[in-house]
């Protein structure tokens, strides 16, 4: 029998592009070389497809492989976009189609589908730097909850993320965030335990299978888990975390009801916070990081589930949804 050729799309344009090498990386070993052949699917920053260290049109990988493991990360790959272009390339491929997709990477509109799943969200608002004036972010340090935590709109990975307790640092938060998007979330800081659950659809017997909860404890000097305590060495993350049986049980749950709200499909990983008046999503990841530091393979180690096994399956679901 012929090997199933997956086509390994990692690199990419956008701002995660080195977490998403990481992935491919850990994709294509993690290929059982008995059932799979590999190809490795550079995407440089421009958007340039290359196979082998020779260009090659994205229909013509297609025509090349029989399905597509989608390790990219951001924009481009996980906001729907290459979604669109492998859909219309009619080619399988890996984790959410298009509209999950940028549903779940516009965090204001994951926010929406949330509340409406009746999980808890931390009180908002939005800063449109097209729209909005100095003394309408002046109006909003006034009367919104401080510290506050403010975002870019559409990004990953906490890129341009920080917390603001004064109005200089909102100001400074607010540049800093419109660097990737020039709309900004600003949300209230929720005090708590910072946990992160992943979910893997139609796995061991159930329908959507909760991986355990990791617990995130930043470094000190840190008020949250932005990109360097993500992928630095500071942050001390355990699996499976100090929550109490409840706790695990509402952090699992809120991690489907979240997958759900959104439409994802095969795995997604949410974040949350768990506090005495619940736990409060904060936002969902369709195509979360697979590094050796990443959160997912932490929680799958500590189930006793191969990389290989959840590689295996993930490129079974994605062929068989065809």
């Amino acid at each position: 029998m012929s090997k199933i050729k997956v086509g390994v799309l990692r690199g990419g344009p956008s701002l995660e592009y080195d977490v998403s090498l990481k992935t491919g990386s850990t994709v294509l070993s993690s290929l059982s070389p008995e059932i799979y052949e590999p190809v490795d699917v550079f995407i440089d920053r421009s958007g340039e497809w290359y196979v082998k260290g020779y260009p090659l049109a994205p229909e013509q990988v297609a025509r090349r492989v029989d399905v597509i493991f989608n390790a990219l990360h951001g924009t481009y790959g996980e906001d729907g976009e290459i979604q669109r272009l492998l859909d219309n390339l009619n080619v399988p491929y890996t984790g959410s189609h298009a509209i999950a997709s940028a549903l779940a990477m516009h965090k204001l509109r994951a926010k929406e589908a949330f509340k409406s799943f009746g999980l808890n969200i931390a009180p908002h608002t939005v800063f449109d730097t097209l729209k909005n004036t100095t003394e309408d972010l002046l109006e909003i340090f006034r009367t919104f909850p401080n510290p506050s935590v403010v975002k870019p709109m559409m990004s990953g990975s906490s890129l341009g993320v920080s917390v603001a307790r004064t109005y200089p640092e909102l100001v400074e938060a607010v540049e800093n965030a419109t660097q990737y998007s020039p709309k900004v979330l600003i949300e209230a800081r929720i005090s708590g335990k910072e946990a992160t659950c992943g979910v893997i659809e139609n796995f061991r017997v159930d329908e959507l299978y909760s991986l355990p909860p990791v617990e995130i404890i930043p470094p000190k000097e840190k008020f949250f888990f932005d990109y360097d305590s993500k992928y630095g060495t500071n942050t001390e993350e355990r699996c499976p975390g100090r929550f109490s049986a409840k706790e695990i049980q509402d952090i699992k749950e809120v991690a489907r009801r979240a997958h759900r709200a959104v439409g994802a499909s095969q795995y997604s990983r949410t974040d949350c916070i768990v506090t005495s008046r619940g736990v409060f999503v904060l936002e969902i990841n369709t195509l979360p990081g697979l590094t050796q530091t990443s959160l997912i393979p932490k929680a799958l180690e500590a189930v006793g589930i191969p990389m290989t096994h959840f590689i295996h399956h993930v490129i079974s679901n994605a062929i068989n949804r065809i």
